[in-house]
């Protein structure tokens, strides 16, 4: 699934928008270059879940800011500065991926082999001042039906 999002408020509005079919326990992937809007869409799924968004920051320089939503906890994870996996193992990454929180990753190519069998991907394209292409991919079944709950949201 495609979708173009003109505006950072309209991409604030996906994730929230996407955060209203989550059950707790999924991860969401998060990949596109710098300035993408990747922590845009974060702070939609925050604000989603019952979160300030204006308390989510990019935990580029932490790798990990967590957040306590109405239902559920925001694992937020951002992997811009990993060289290596061993560096995600050494912070027990298990315990969040795999645990009944959201999580959301930015820079999940980093993690390589460590990466979760199952998730939703969202790639962040730029194609203008404040347009942005996000492209939806599901991998395993709860996903893909969470990707078919969602466009009914915001597919058209």
């Amino acid at each position: 699934m495609k979708k173009l999002s003109k505006s950072v408020s309209q991409t604030l509005k996906i994730g929230s928008l996407l955060a209203k079919r989550l059950s707790g326990g999924e991860i969401i992937l998060l990949s596109g270059s710098l300035g993408a809007g990747k922590t845009v869409l974060a702070k939609g799924i925050a604000g989603g879940l019952g979160i300030d968004r204006r308390q989510v920051v990019s935990p580029t320089f932490v790798f990990l800011r967590l957040y306590q939503g109405r239902r559920y906890c925001l694992n937020h994870f951002d992997f811009y500065r990993v060289k290596e996996p061993a560096e995600v193992m050494a912070i027990g990454y298990e315990e969040y991926f795999y645990s009944d929180s959201v999580t959301v990753i930015e820079w999940p190519q980093r993690l390589k082999f460590l990466l979760p069998r199952e998730f939703l991907k969202i790639k962040l394209t730029v194609k203008g001042a404040a347009s942005r292409l996000l492209e939806f991919s599901a991998r395993g079944n709860r996903y893909k039906q969470l990707l078919k709950d969602i466009y009914e949201d915001i597919g058209h």
